[in-house]
């Protein structure tokens, strides 16, 4: 039997002006929710207590005007580890990885005192204001997204306070088996607790919304009766973001990665691929969007004219290096978890119809993706022939299939499937 819409109270720790695509989903949805006759309101961090990794000012201007957004203090466990919170690590702590004994120190730390992370520090905050809101605007659904993890446990107290709400836990990524998760040294009495805290959060939510299939299967074996409550929800993309801007192709053949590229990013099948085809007269420029790491740009010739660094930008600014590029780099992490990785970008990627060449498992989630829109550049990290094919092709403009099924990732059809799935909760 299918629930009558009503109220849900979306808890996200991620929002503007926040940045990054973990902002960019909830943002969206909190945006067409509306039109499926279920009324949002947003429970997140007050900025001056939140540590955000990236800040995005002009996602101030798309938060929903009838959307009523409430804000709480915040112990800021960053601030133990810098000062300056604009080095705030984007997977806490987990980018710091240097082998001086200052990094391994604050992974110890992180891995082992902030359980599941520092971003617990809301926690207290945001489930005191949450039970106000519940008792006082009739609330029926609460919808609890993460990362950081700390946010699903807000979730799980508050089932507990109020049997009767429906809890929905929306959960981005992996938790124990995030591919960076072994950086952080854990205790064997830490990642007892870690795992126990992901399993009763699994077994008592009342459903479960994850991004990918691999990645709800992962979730499925952590115990009984998850399978059957867990459905995917995929991220997506807005048309509205993509309106007045006109594609265009670069007078230099241009390929234009954008986010974050840190060593477990593998790039150097592909640099190869590039200075052969360089080396062959066929000239390619390289657009790296976001943060690239140091061991990264340190396999990158200095003063090499073909590559451009641009460092983190605001969405709008973002859309439009995708839109002026010949071609998309993305590339999935290589760990043995990567199958389930399927990044925010990826549907925006497609958004453009521009060509894309992917680097990761050829059968993972993303892959599988791409597959089904009709895109061929899906290659292994160290396939240099066949990239080096791929661009090749490209660039002499030969026909690179695609289809129109990326259509069907639009913010607003993926908002009335979250209206759906609210309503079937019983």
């Amino acid at each position: 039997m299918r629930s009558r819409p009503g109220k849900v109270l979306i808890i996200t720790y991620y929002w503007p002006p926040s940045g990054g695509a973990g902002v960019q989903r909830w943002l969206k949805f909190a945006k067409y929710l509306p039109s499926s006759g279920w009324m949002p309101a947003v429970l997140t961090v007050d900025p001056d207590y939140a540590a955000y990794p990236y800040r995005d000012e002009s996602l101030y201007g798309e938060i929903p005007i009838d959307v009523d957004v409430y804000r709480t203090k915040a112990v800021n466990y960053f601030a133990l580890y810098s000062k300056d919170q604009t080095k705030i690590p984007h997977a806490g702590f987990a980018s710091g990885t240097g082998k001086d004994f200052r990094s391994r120190l604050s992974r110890f730390i992180r891995g082992n005192f902030f359980i599941p992370d520092p971003r617990r520090g809301w926690n207290r905050f945001a489930f005191r204001k949450a039970c106000e809101l519940i008792r006082s605007q009739n609330i029926t659904h609460v919808i609890t997204t993460s990362p950081p993890h700390s946010t699903q446990l807000i979730g799980l107290r508050l089932k507990s306070r109020f049997p009767k709400i429906k809890w929905v836990a929306d959960m981005r990524d992996p938790w124990t088996d995030i591919y960076y998760y072994d950086l952080f040294k854990q205790s064997m009495p830490a990642r007892m607790v870690d795992s126990r805290m992901e399993k009763n959060v699994l077994s008592k939510a009342d459903s479960i919304i994850t991004v990918g299939h691999t990645l709800a299967s992962l979730f499925a074996e952590k115990g009984e009766n998850i399978a059957g409550k867990t459905h995917v929800l995929p991220n997506g993309f807005d048309e509205e973001d993509f309106e007045g801007i006109i594609p265009t192709l670069p007078d230099i053949f241009t390929v234009t990665y954008v986010g974050t590229l840190s060593p477990s990013y593998p790039v150097k099948g592909f640099l190869q691929a590039i200075r052969e085809l360089q080396a062959v007269g066929q000239p390619v420029n390289i657009r790296f969007v976001g943060t690239v790491s140091e061991p990264v740009r340190a396999l990158l010739p200095e003063g090499e004219e073909s590559i451009e660094f641009i460092p983190y930008c605001e969405h709008p600014a973002a859309i439009r290096h995708m839109m002026e590029s010949s071609l998309l780099l993305l590339i999935i992490p290589d760990h043995p978890s990567n199958r389930s990785i399927l990044t925010g970008k990826i549907f925006e990627y497609l958004a453009t119809e521009k060509p894309i060449l992917l680097l990761g498992p050829k059968d993972g989630d993303a892959a599988q993706l791409l597959d089904k829109c009709g895109y061929q550049g899906i290659f292994a990290y160290d396939d240099t022939e066949g990239i080096k094919s791929f661009i090749l092709k490209v660039a002499e403009g030969r026909p690179v299939r695609r289809s129109g099924h990326h259509l069907e990732y639009s913010r607003r059809a993926l908002s009335s499937k979250l209206g759906e799935m609210l309503g079937d909760i019983l």
